[in-house]
């Protein structure tokens, strides 16, 4: 038995084996080979629990919270920000839809970079990068959470965050059906609060197409600044469809469930960025709004709106957020210690009862709750975003180098141009990054 990733006989160009081949052997009782046996993870998920999940985990913070630090750094050009963003993240979307399709292994990028260059320590390089950027991500959410709590319900911020994060770790741990069908019912939840939010703030919506283009006409060298720092957090807000990436040995159908997932999650995400930063600036109240610990709870306030229906309903959504991100950095922690890529077998058990990897979800949690307690929102988000970059730098060229190799019939054929941009443009917002902190440094 063999499988093939787009290359002949199941071996990458440099002749190492693929990803899919070193697994399936690994679950072979017929196995002769030295690697232990270890048991696969389960295929639960459909297009449509797949689709509200990657909804869910792409939504999370980056809309409920993170929007105001957007608002902070590029204020009324907030929704071109949202618009950058998104084309590092469509291009490098693209490319993991097929790559996912090409390689459907929980490593994903991990296994993308390694099949593709034949450098293993760059594979892991790749895995440990995405293990650190999910689990900042994740307190990130963690920490915005206790915000948004905070407004309404006066307890301790480090009660609420020791509660959540062990929450959250036996969600994890319980299995990835149930961690979906939370996050289906959670995200169905967030998205008719954002419904209510725009139709609040439909004036300001009317508004700020007006607002966003005479801020275009004074455009000048700080304008351009807070532009690219918005940019570069609001690249934080699409991250959650690479963690898409880390389902794909609990997808069924996956070579043509996944992309299509993928693509369609990111696209209705996006429509929900831009108009509500749009409405947020037509408000006139980005000081108000951006300095808010709930930035959304407070522009409906502003509005005249009641703030709790707003804040619970926010809960829901960026608990969301924290969840897929712990899942994600727990599969590629699984997915390292059962390849042994720099981290010990130990990580690489699969309950035989829950059938997932509790050992690694374990770790990962009790990391999320470290830095949630230790380090500020701004601060986990700008580390997310530039780890996030990196890997999709890889993601890219990896699959430029596949393209250019062959083309397998059954995964989606994006054209080349797409990783091209998405490794131009996501380099672009790199070196942007890194040249607004040296114009604001002292």
């Amino acid at each position: 038995m063999h499988f093939t990733v787009g290359l002949e006989r199941g071996d990458n160009l440099y002749g190492r084996r693929n990803p899919l081949q070193r697994y399936s052997l690994a679950f072979n009782p017929t196995n002769t080979f030295s690697q232990p046996i270890f048991m696969p993870l389960k295929r639960s998920l459909g297009f449509w629990q797949l689709v509200f999940y990657g909804t869910g985990t792409i939504l999370g913070a980056g809309i409920f919270v993170v929007i105001g630090e957007v608002l902070g750094e590029a204020g009324t050009l907030a929704p071109l920000s949202y618009l950058l963003a998104a084309v590092v993240a469509v291009t490098s979307a693209l490319s993991f839809a097929e790559m996912a399709a090409r390689i459907p292994t929980a490593g994903g990028p991990i296994d993308y970079v390694e099949q593709a260059f034949g450098h293993r320590w760059l594979g892991s390089s790749i895995g440990w990068m995405l293990i650190a950027a999910n689990t900042v991500s994740a307190a990130t959410i963690v920490t915005g959470f206790v915000s948004y709590l905070s407004t309404f319900v006066p307890v301790p911020s480090y009660a609420a965050t020791i509660v959540l994060v062990l929450v959250l770790a036996g969600v994890a741990a319980a299995g990835m059906k149930a961690s979906a069908w939370m996050m289906t019912a959670t995200t169905a939840i967030g998205m008719v609060t954002l419904l209510a939010v725009l139709w609040a703030l439909r004036d300001g919506l009317a508004a700020a197409p007006g607002l966003v283009w005479d801020a275009t006409l004074n455009f000048h060298q700080a304008a351009l600044a807070g532009l690219m720092g918005g940019a570069f957090l609001a690249v934080y807000s699409f991250i959650g469809f690479g963690d898409m990436a880390q389902t794909a040995e609990e997808v069924r159908d996956v070579k043509r469930t996944l992309p299509r997932a993928m693509v369609g999650a990111l696209c209705l995400v996006f429509v929900f960025y831009l108009a509500v930063s749009a409405a947020l600036v037509g408000t006139q109240s980005i000081p108000e709004i951006a300095d808010a610990k709930a930035p959304l709870v407070a522009a409906v306030a502003l509005e005249g709106w009641p703030r709790l229906p707003v804040a619970v309903a926010s809960l829901f959504v960026i608990v969301n957020g924290a969840l897929a991100q712990i899942i994600a950095s727990s599969r590629l922690l699984f997915d390292i210690g059962r390849d042994r890529r720099g981290a010990p077998p130990f990580f690489g058990h699969v309950n035989a009862t829950t059938h997932t990897p509790l050992r690694a979800t374990f770790v990962v949690a009790a990391c999320v709750l470290a830095l949630a307690l230790l380090v500020p929102l701004k601060a986990l988000a700008q580390i997310t975003s530039l780890a996030i970059l990196l890997v999709f730098i890889g993601v890219n060229a990896s699959l430029i180098v596949l393209k250019r190799i062959s083309q397998p019939a059954d995964v989606p054929d994006v054209n080349i141009a797409v990783p091209v941009i998405g490794a131009v443009s996501c380099s672009a917002a790199v070196l942007a990054q890194l040249a607004v902190t040296l114009m604001q440094a002292p």
